[in-house]
């Protein structure tokens, strides 16, 4: 469904993702798990395009140049140029680290924000497929996005992300920063995502212990490559992947 073959991305001298090869196949969940700086945002930003427009903004402000090079292909079209914009009415749906909400915006406003793709039934559904999904936010509705908490704000996040009709969603560690009832509350919202709707998840963590259970094919990057990879039984059994992501 979504592929990227030998994808390199460079910071001027720095070398961000080293000839990344990575599939994400129809109605699965594939997981991309790394520490810090491992280059897992960077991955998400040039599948979903936003490198894209960063490295456009970057060239016209003299800034750090930017290189892409590699395939990236999409239901087997190359999409390698294309724009942010063109991916997302294509189907490909980032929901950013650090969730981005529109602070000054409610909950309603910032889902709405989210269905601008959508026809008025996909709207009104996927609507009602959030609240059900989140029902914290029934009550939280006509709330500012500022005023809420880091786990309130990431189910917004999502929720926006699933009201612009995703055929893949991509999830830029939707855990950072959240406790671990949360974290739990959030990665079963996840498995029902694809349960339900049908669609392909591709989700990045640093903490992979709460979302390894979910995955059905998962990636290790490490220094922006990835150095192993697997079904999660594979991984599971793995004892460096044991020794680096569960302690044992």
């Amino acid at each position: 469904m979504l592929k990227a073959v030998d994808l390199m991305v460079f910071y001027e001298n720095m070398l961000a993702l080293n000839n990344i090869e990575i599939h994400c196949g129809q109605n699965s969940i594939t997981g991309v798990f790394g520490a810090n700086s491992a280059g897992k945002s960077t991955l998400m930003y040039s599948l979903s395009g936003i490198m894209l427009d960063i490295r456009k903004k970057e060239k016209m402000a003299g800034g750090e140049r930017i290189t892409l090079t590699g395939k990236l292909s999409f239901q087997g079209k190359d999409i390698m140029d294309l724009k942010p914009s063109l991916r997302a009415r294509a189907g490909i749906i980032l929901c950013p680290e650090r969730r981005r909400l529109f602070k000054e915006s409610t909950v309603m406003e910032n889902l709405r924000i989210g269905g601008y793709l959508a026809t008025k039934t996909q709207a009104r559904q996927t609507l009602e497929f959030v609240m059900e999904l989140f029902p914290a936010l029934k009550r939280l509705k006509n709330r500012l996005g500022g005023f809420l908490s880091g786990g309130e704000q990431q189910m917004v996040a999502i929720g926006r992300a699933l009201m612009a009709q995703p055929e893949i969603l991509l999830l830029d560690e939707p855990l950072l920063g959240l406790s671990p009832l949360m974290q739990a509350t959030l990665v079963k919202a996840v498995k029902a995502i694809q349960k339900e709707s049908k669609i392909s998840i591709l989700v990045s963590e640093q903490y992979a212990r709460p979302v390894f259970p979910i995955v059905d094919y998962a990636y290790i990057l490490e220094n922006g490559a990835a150095v192993m990879e697997g079904t999660r039984d594979e991984l599971m059994d793995n004892p460096d992947v044991k020794s680096a992501y569960f302690g044992v």
